[in-house]
């Protein structure tokens, strides 16, 4: 009777708050508390308030809260050690190869060009610019530009 009598209180003290908010022309937060306002007094009607009261002096339902906190400990401790791990160990398949292209992968084609131009290797640092922009060129002549 105690917890019904302090959810209508609220809410009444909710309902004139809001009805001062109104009072000074800011409606939208009048109907946002007054939403607020409402709740306490729909639990108690709906007996979500007395079950809560039941339930807050039950032994059995603290223990079930205690198993709900522990699984969810046990869930966020799992979480922590998959991402200190950099998700190595991610999946059904711990010894799976990170590497997504088989080694012995045939090379990947180059367009429409059939074979592959062997290209000499990259120009050191000491090269002239015009080196550099050899493919940059040929890629520019073959598109028309």
């Amino acid at each position: 009777m105690l917890a019904e009598t302090i959810c209508s209180a609220v809410s009444a003290a909710g309902l004139g708050i809001a009805a001062v908010t109104a009072y000074r022309k800011r409606f939208l937060t009048a109907l946002r508390v007054t939403a607020y306002s409402l709740v306490p007094v729909g639990l108690v009607m709906t007996g979500v308030v007395g079950w809560l009261a039941r339930t807050a002096f039950s032994p059995l339902a603290w223990a079930g809260f205690g198993v709900l906190a522990l699984s969810a400990v046990l869930f966020l401790l799992t979480r922590a050690v998959e991402r200190r791990r950099g998700r190595a160990g991610k999946g059904a398949i711990r010894g799976a190869e990170a590497d997504p292209v088989a080694p012995a992968a045939s090379a990947p084609s180059l367009g429409r060009g059939g074979k592959r131009a062997d290209r000499p290797a990259a120009p050191s640092a000491g090269a002239g610019a015009g080196d550099d922009f050899s493919d940059i060129e040929a890629i520019l002549k073959k598109h028309g530009i």
